[in-house]
């Protein structure tokens, strides 16, 4: 069992977390607040534009752990794969421009499209932007999505998936994501964290709420549901990662609430339960 978290100085939180808040918000809250790193998502980038954006963020002080997100590579027509690519390419470039030393993949799937036609779309299609990750020093993070999500977010549904596709690219600015929501389930997760080891980018915590109200906006703060938090990380960890523990918890229930409370909430949860 990993050990206890007695400081905050690898606590992550994404600013999707605090739904309510402009990046401006989370900047000066989450500073305020003690929390030293922020991921940053790309809607949070557009109300004042990218160079005014990577201008508060080397401002706050705060560490950028990533961008979130990039990915949705498969499309039934070329038109839609270019568009895709396009975006990708503007999601490198973002990141570099804040100082994201990576972006995670959100692989995208098409109901109707056999998964393994759409599997070979995103393998295909982060080949296709790996030169432009690597000449602008980011990496490329294959995240993991719960099977509930493989009819339209994603057909990688197992770290096993993700580590195939990600030794299958054998690139040094490939690796993986370990998102707890999404992956606690799998009795094969401590033999798949084993196998990934360097390639874990970063590791994202949040709860499993029983019953869970919604599919994609009920996550629980960590200690609020079923997932065995620090017992996954203590796994991540033995593989040798040592990076920002991230909070990401979409949630309508928490986004109703006061969200400077809720921040305090999530400190006290990640000492308690992470």
């Amino acid at each position: 069992m990993a050990k206890l978290l007695t400081d905050f100085s690898r606590l992550c939180i994404h600013t999707i977390t605090t739904k309510p808040w402009s990046l401006e918000e989370c900047l000066s809250n989450y500073r305020k607040a003690g929390v030293p790193a922020v991921t940053v998502w790309r809607q949070w980038l557009e109300p004042q534009g990218l160079e005014a954006s990577a201008r508060m963020l080397q401002d706050s002080g705060l560490r950028v752990t990533s961008l979130c997100r990039g990915g949705f590579f498969p499309a039934v027509s070329e038109d839609g794969r270019n568009h895709a690519l396009d975006d990708n390419r503007r999601a490198i470039a973002e990141a570099h421009a804040i100082g994201a030393p990576l972006i995670v993949l959100v692989c995208g799937a098409v109901p109707g499209m056999p998964l393994s036609e759409a599997r070979k779309q995103i393998a295909e299609g982060i080949a296709a932007v790996l030169p432009e990750a690597r000449a602008a020093g980011v990496k490329l993070s294959i995240e993991a999505l719960h099977p509930m999500f493989s009819d339209a977010r994603s057909a990688v549904n197992s770290l096993t998936d993700a580590n195939d596709m990600a030794a299958e690219l054998d690139d040094d600015h490939v690796g993986v994501t370990v998102d707890v929501y999404h992956v606690w389930w799998d009795s094969r997760l401590e033999a798949e964290i084993r196998r990934a080891g360097r390639r874990i980018l970063s590791f994202h915590v949040c709860d499993w709420r029983t019953p869970t109200r919604d599919l994609l906006n009920d996550r629980g703060l960590m200690g609020e549901g079923c997932i065995d938090i620090r017992g996954i990380r203590s796994w991540v960890e033995k593989a040798g990662f040592t990076g920002d523990i991230e909070v990401e918890i979409f949630s309508d229930a928490w986004w109703a609430t006061d969200q400077h409370a809720f921040v305090e909430k999530i400190k006290a949860a990640y000492l308690a339960h992470c």
